[in-house]
């Protein structure tokens, strides 16, 4: 296989289990895909800043900004200043947010489950994808260029 087929059938691959993910967000009437792993980041039970979040999962910070702030004036987070950190908040979900996510997302973390006991290795996998973006971003300087 030639790099520009990989690279295309990963793509397809890529954007396949996106929109699976993107499927369940709809018939839970989740209204962006960007609030979907804002919620699954935040139902982690970790602390986790706005920008930490737009690192992990390559949201805007403009979209994330604009999440967040729904989900504060529904009552599903709190925001937190970070000793030390001027502009940066710690987001967590209230007791009414853990709620909303256990509700929205449980039934998600039952199909992952399934489907997590058919892959083999799967810390194989996810070190295989670890590696294949930290090279790509080095090539591509974090795709800035």
């Amino acid at each position: 296989m030639e790099s520009k087929d990989f690279f295309y059938e990963l793509g397809k691959l890529i954007y396949k289990i996106d929109g699976i993910y993107e499927s369940y967000g709809r018939n839970y009437h989740i209204t962006s895909p960007n609030l979907l792993w804002i919620l699954y980041a935040l139902n982690d039970g970790k602390k986790h800043s706005q920008k930490q979040i737009c690192d992990d999962w390559n949201i805007p910070r403009s979209t994330a900004n604009t999440i967040i702030k729904e989900l504060e004036s529904k009552g599903y987070i709190s925001l937190y200043q970070i000793k030390g950190k001027r502009r940066e908040l710690n987001i967590f979900l209230t007791e009414t947010g853990k709620e909303y996510a256990h509700l929205l997302l449980k039934d998600l973390y039952s199909k992952e489950e399934v489907v997590y006991s058919h892959i083999d290795q799967p810390e194989s996998i996810l070190q295989i994808l670890q590696n294949l973006v930290q090279t790509m971003k080095s090539i591509t300087n974090g795709g800035n260029e």
